[in-house]
């Protein structure tokens, strides 16, 4: 009988502890789920911010051989010189979006201009539109990965390496090869940004990091899950005592 009893004893400790485990894994996928979710939420609103906000370009090569490389940035410059001069007198998002808008058949015809003039017969699509974008860091000021909108033109077949920078604020006219974007500038995304989108551009290592403001959001996020999580276990253990 003492066998018996100590068997059921045992077994209803086993059971015990698998329902425990069972109780923990579920709090630790809520907890992780939760953090995921409240991540995903601020990265789309963070985007949806820097996308209201700036308008970016993006020329597409028709390939990657040397030639066609060429082509485009020569393609990149001429549009680059005739929205430059544009959109000198636009101060804001809209009155940008509006002219650019309005001068896609001029710009289509100064980039057609320039593939005849280097002996090539491509054709080419300029479009404006939502489109996504890799991480890309300017200088001191790194733009995250997300969908923006954007000038895109293609040329010809469009499957070679492409070019990107941001018309306004007016990111694509300045020399950032010393590292440094002009405080001009800044002060013109500070202008069209909250201050928590301005942190995050402003703040990065190199182009193949997330801007560190992000990442101490992430932590931020994590650390509230696991002091979340402590205190779910820490009932747990109180309800089973």
């Amino acid at each position: 009988m003492k066998r018996i009893s100590a068997f059921i004893n045992k077994a209803g400790d086993l059971k015990g502890i698998k329902g425990y485990i069972k109780i923990t894994a579920a709090v630790l996928i809520t907890v992780f789920i939760s953090g995921l979710l409240q991540l995903n939420s601020y990265s789309e609103s963070m985007n949806r911010g820097l996308a209201a906000n700036l308008i970016r370009l993006h020329v597409i090569a028709n390939s990657d051989s040397p030639e066609d490389q060429s082509l485009k940035r020569d393609v990149r410059d001429a549009i680059l010189e005739y929205v430059q001069d544009e959109l000198k007198y636009s101060e804001n998002i809209v009155k940008s979006r509006e002219i650019i808008k309005n001068k896609l058949t001029d710009i289509t015809n100064i980039a057609k201009k320039v593939i005849t003039e280097k002996g090539k017969s491509y054709g080419v699509r300029t479009i404006f539109g939502e489109y996504p974008f890799p991480t890309k860091v300017y200088g001191d000021i790194a733009l995250p990965a997300g969908e923006y909108q954007a000038l895109r033109v293609v040329i010809g077949e469009g499957r070679g390496a492409n070019w990107w920078c941001v018309l306004f604020p007016p990111l694509c006219f300045v020399d950032v090869t010393h590292g440094t974007v002009p405080d001009s500038v800044k002060e013109d995304l500070k202008n069209v940004l909250t201050d928590e989108e301005y942190d995050m551009v402003t703040s990065s290592d190199n182009e193949s990091e997330i801007p560190i403001k992000i990442k101490f959001k992430i932590v931020e996020m994590f650390q509230d899950s696991k002091v979340k999580l402590a205190g779910a276990i820490d009932k747990i253990f109180k309800s089973q005592g």
